[in-house]
C-alpha cells in the first residue's frame, strides 16, 4: 500500500510518499480502507520530534473509511461498515489497522470526510469543557486558538451548553469565520493583548474557564485571564514553546490548572460513548465538522506545511 512516511524527524519536507507493508490485523481489531485522514496538531508535533515507532514511520491519529477485514474476536463490527478510527499512529496511509474499540460506526448519510474529524476534536473539546472544565450554563469561556479543530469544536459545544464564548485567532478574517459556530467575541492576538481584551469584555472579572491547546507563552495569558475560582484546561503545545509560566496567580485566586489528554481515557466507556454521540450529532446536523482544505495523500508534505502556516480554520484532510 502507499503511505506518507518519514525516516527522521524534521520539517514537513521529511514526508515521502512510498510503498510500505500492509498493517497487521489483530484478533481484536479491524482493517479499514482509508478514505479520509484528518491531520491533527499532534501529528505535526510527532513528525517534528516524536518517536519513530516504525521504520519508516507512518504518523497520524485519525482516519475514517470502510472496514475490509475484522479480527477473529470482533463481533460488533463487520466488513463493509464505515467507521471513524483513532490510534497513536498509522493514519497517513491507504489502509490502517486499529483495535475495534477505537472504531466508531459512521451513520448513513454522514460524509466520511466529516466523520474523520470527530473523535479527537470533539472528544478533546468535550473533556476540556465538561469532564475537567466543569463548564455550566451562564459562564464565560475563553478558547485559545479558536480556529483550530479543537477550537471550532469547543466553540460549538460551549455555546450549546449556554456559555458566553470568547475565542482568539491570528486575524480578523479567521475570527469572522468562527461566528457562525457560536463565538460571541473574538480577539486577534496579533493586534490585541488577550488579557486586556478579556478583562474589558468581562467587566474586569475574567473568564470562568479557559481551553488552551497552545501552551508556551500563551499559557501565561490563559492563567491571567481567569476569574476568581476560574479553571484552565491545558490540552496541547501547538505553540511549540517550552511550558514556562508563573503559576502564582492560580493560588491567589483559588484557580485550578488541569492537564487534559484524551488518549489517557480513550478505552473507557465514558469516552467511547461520548465520541459516538458527537458523531451522531454531526450526522444529524446538530454539530459541524469544519473542513478547511483537502490534499491528496501524496501531497502530505504540502498539507503539513499549510497547517503550520496557521492559515487554516478547522481541519485539513488528506485523501488517499
Amino acid at each position: 500500500m502507499k503511505a506518507a512516511v518519514y525516516y527522521e524527524n524534521g520539517p514537513p519536507s521529511v514526508l515521502k510518499y512510498e510503498e510500505v507493508p500492509e498493517p497487521q490485523l489483530l484478533p481484536q481489531g479491524v482493517l479499514i480502507g482509508v478514505e479520509a485522514i484528518s491531520i491533527e496538531g499532534g501529528d505535526t508535533l510527532n513528525r517534528l520530534g516524536g518517536p519513530l515507532l516504525t521504520q519508516p514511520h507512518v504518523v497520524g491519529y485519525q482516519a475514517a473509511g470502510t472496514i475490509i477485514a475484522v479480527g477473529t474476536e470482533v463481533t460488533h463490527l463487520k466488513v463493509g461498515q464505515r467507521v471513524a478510527t483513532l490510534d497513536m499512529a498509522g493514519s497517513h496511509a491507504e489502509r490502517r489497522a486499529v483495535l475495534a474499540r477505537n472504531a466508531w460506526p459512521v451513520p448513513d448519510g454522514l460524509d466520511i470526510k466529516e466523520a474523520s474529524i470527530v473523535p479527537v476534536t470533539f472528544g478533546t473539546a468535550d473533556d476540556c469543557l465538561f469532564e475537567f472544565g466543569r463548564l455550566k450554563a451562564g459562564e464565560t469561556v475563553l478558547i485559545q486558538a479558536g480556529a483550530s479543530g479543537v477550537g471550532v469544536a469547543a466553540i460549538q459545544l460551549a455555546k450549546r451548553a449556554g456559555a458566553t464564548v470568547i475565542a482568539t485567532a491570528s486575524s480578523h478574517e479567521r475570527l469572522e469565520r468562527l461566528r457562525p459556530f457560536g463565538m460571541d467575541h473574538g480577539i486577534d492576538y496579533t493586534k490585541q493583548d488577550v488579557v486586556e481584551a478579556v478583562m474589558k469584555l468581562t467587566d474586569k472579572k475574567g473568564v470562568n474557564l479557559v481551553v488552551d491547546p497552545v501552551g508556551g507563552t500563551t499559557l501565561q495569558s490563559s492563567i491571567n485571564a481567569l476569574s476568581y475560582r476560574g479553571r484552565l484546561s491545558m490540552v496541547g503545545a501547538a505553540g511549540r514553546e517550552g511550558q514556562k509560566a508563573d503559576v502564582g496567580p492560580l493560588m491567589a485566586g483559588n484557580r485550578t490548572l488541569t492537564g487534559v489528554f484524551l488518549g489517557a481515557e480513550i478505552l473507557t466507556d465514558r469516552v467511547h460513548d461520548m465520541i459516538q454521540r458527537h458523531i451522531e450529532d454531526v450526522a444529524a446536523g446538530r454539530l459541524k465538522a469544519l473542513i478547511d482544505k483537502t490534499f491528496p495523500l501524496s501531497e502530505a508534505a504540502a498539507a503539513h506545511a499549510y497547517i503550520e502556516s496557521r492559515k487554516a480554520v478547522g481541519r485539513v484532510l488528506l485523501i488517499p
